[in-house]
């Protein structure tokens, strides 16, 4: 029985709290009418001056609430490994910088990312180069040294050897879209992730799925990163800076989520309280724009991110 009940009560934990390690099509998702369709989010990423954010629609439902984002100083900047790491691949300048928060993370979640921090820093990206997550620090597996995380499968959150390491390729994305690199593979999540706004995601399966990108630049790019408590902070480093980039996110429809009651009979009589806040479901159409030293101006498609709403849990009695 006490094995039921911890399982139970974990799933509800992490339903909010994890990341998804799949992404799935949700073609079939019932699309609910609401205001804010067709509403837009720019977020505008200036080099090393950190972000401003400007919403066509201030009540727009499909941006994520949360901390993480872009950041020109990281906690290594004086150690004296990445000095030398600059200065052997000839790397001065700062391409793009993302930090990303776990909310309340579990254990074995905290650890993986930490695991695949100590994994990716120190890599090279040469000239023409694609990099990919899973060639690079995959397989997930124990006898590389991971543990049980949280992963979305199937439109559930379960738990599975790796999970978490889906918050290493968001960090990712977002690091190769400040420095303007071509995308060549990212999927998103089956359902949203509280830790980066919609269309910002990205999810591996290895195997399966990757976060690919091509370094377009004509010099090495150098990766580092590094897990510290519930932060994960990855950055690049080349020889030229990156242009402005303002990364645009339209809302196609809503999915609102649907609320999950449980019996819990310790509730007094009546009442009822949330277990987990869930996440609206929806499609959101991004694109960036960059903004190249002479003013003009270029425009990216990134495609389309489409989610399945997250359930509202509540206990009632």
């Amino acid at each position: 029985m006490r094995k039921k009940i911890y399982i139970f009560f974990l799933i509800i934990l992490i339903s909010i709290t994890s990341i998804s390690c799949s992404s799935e099509n949700i073609s079939d998702i019932n699309n609910t009418e609401n205001e804010n369709i067709g509403s837009q989010h720019t977020v505008r990423y200036t080099p090393q001056k950190g972000t401003s954010t400007n919403d066509t629609n201030k009540n727009i439902k499909l941006s994520a609430k949360t901390n993480s984002g872009p950041i020109s100083v990281l906690p290594w900047e004086d150690d004296l490994n990445f000095q030398e790491a600059l200065s052997k691949y000839n790397t001065p300048v700062l391409m793009g910088g993302f930090r990303t928060i776990l909310l309340d993370p579990l254990p074995g979640e905290e650890y993986n990312v930490h695991l695949a921090a100590k994994s990716l820093s120190g890599k090279v990206i040469k000239p023409g180069e694609i990099f990919s997550q899973n060639q690079s620090i995959g397989p997930y597996t124990e006898p590389n040294g991971y543990k049980e995380g949280p992963t979305y499968i199937g439109g559930k959150v379960t738990t599975t050897v790796g999970g978490g390491v889906c918050k290493i390729a968001s960090t990712l994305y977002n690091v190769a879209i400040l420095s303007n690199l071509e995308i060549v593979e990212r999927h998103n999540h089956g359902m949203p992730v509280p830790y980066v706004p919609y269309g910002q995601d990205a999810t591996v399966a290895y195997g399966a799925k990757d976060i690919r990108f091509r370094n377009n630049t004509d010099s090495p790019i150098l990766i580092w990163s590094m897990g510290i408590d519930n932060i994960l902070y990855i950055a690049f480093y080349g020889n030229e800076k990156p242009p402005e980039i303002r990364w645009n996110h339209e809302t196609l429809y809503i999915s609102e989520a649907p609320k999950t009651y449980n019996i819990n009979p310790d509730l007094p009589k009546g009442t009822e309280k949330i277990v987990s806040e869930g996440m609206d479901g929806g499609a959101v159409e991004s694109w960036i724009t960059i903004i190249k030293e002479d003013g003009t101006e270029e425009k990216k498609h990134l495609g389309k991110s489409i989610y399945k709403p997250m359930p509202h849990i509540f206990e009632k009695n």
